[in-house]
């Protein structure tokens, strides 16, 4: 006899696409009925969400990523509210792999059609916006790039407004026009008037969400950086690496600002690289390197006050 705790691969396999998450109707596809739902939940092995959706790692929630959070509350969403629902706002942006998302994350959906249903356990159910273009992710609609920034910058602080624009922007989900149509899209929201100058600091040359804190701490003390993503080469022209932010010194030199998120750079293999790199800038002479992770942005602007001492110093 089958344990009652036995799951099929093939179902796991379909909640790995799913932050985790399952719904009834996954589990009735692949033969796990009600009985064993009930039992799984009972032996800890799963949790229940809400109605009808199912946790099939309730206990590695504590290990996932921001970033892995919010696609599971995206899910979430999307699982609660049956086959007919979209995912929107920061929920989509989740799933379109935009980075720089409002904190906490937020579980939220939209069903065409005005349906009556109600926001339950957590789980939001917006509005739905007349004219709403949708795009399939992992056989679901989810809100098109242009639509989920509009609907999700006006929510949001400076700060992740702009890397959630700029991470649009690097991965290819949106060029400057798109952008600019995601702005009008969003003019009529509220809470968008604080952000209509936030829209034109944007920059798709940022390669992550703490590239573009750090360019915006610096912007803040007047200092913004000459140019972003800088090749720095030796004297016989041999490209040495690239810098995050880079700033022109009096004597030639570039003072390249490295930042190093918390994951990536935390790597032995990545630490060696960085470490290298930063001694190939220095020893060549051509660069000078500061090093700045998510401690140095924010509202104390440690960051841009030492990139502004050393460049008032002698070169």
């Amino acid at each position: 006899m089958r344990p009652v705790t036995a799951v099929p691969a093939e179902l796991l396999a379909r909640a790995q696409l799913q932050g985790g998450l399952l719904s009834s109707r996954d589990c009735d596809e692949f033969g796990v009925s009600s009985t064993r739902r009930t039992a799984l939940v009972r032996h800890g092995r799963w949790s229940r969400l809400t109605t009808g959706v199912y946790d099939t790692r309730p206990g590695d929630v504590g290990l996932l990523s921001g970033q892995e959070r919010a696609v599971r509350a995206a899910w979430a969403g999307l699982l609660a509210y049956g086959p007919e629902a979209v995912s929107i706002g920061a929920a989509a942006c989740a799933l379109l792999g935009i980075e720089g998302l409002p904190w906490p994350p937020v579980a939220e959906a939209a069903l065409p059609g005005g349906r009556s249903t109600r926001s339950r356990d957590g789980i939001l159910l917006r509005q739905y916006d007349a004219g709403l273009r949708v795009v399939p992710v992992a056989g679901r609609l989810v809100a098109a790039p242009e639509w989920a920034l509009a609907q999700t910058v006006p929510r949001a602080g400076r700060g992740s407004a702009v890397s959630m624009m700029d991470s649009a922007q690097q991965h290819k989900l949106l060029d400057a026009e798109g952008l600019a149509l995601a702005h009008d899209l969003a003019r009529r929201r509220r809470g968008v008037e604080r952000t209509h100058e936030w829209w034109a600091l944007s920059d798709g040359r940022a390669e992550s969400p703490l590239e573009t804190l750090g360019r915006l701490d610096c912007l803040d003390v007047g200092i913004a950086p000459d140019e972003l993503q800088v090749d720095v080469f030796d004297a016989l022209g041999v490209l040495l690496g690239r810098g995050d932010l880079a700033w022109k010194q009096r004597c030639g030199r570039w003072l390249i600002g490295e930042m190093d998120g918390r994951v990536p750079h935390e790597l032995p293999q990545a630490l060696l690289h960085d470490r290298s790199r930063q001694n190939d800038f220095v020893v060549s002479g051509e660069a000078d390197v500061l090093r700045f992770t998510y401690r140095d942005v924010g509202p104390h602007h440690r960051m841009g006050r030492t990139v502004r001492r050393f460049l008032t110093g002698e070169c």
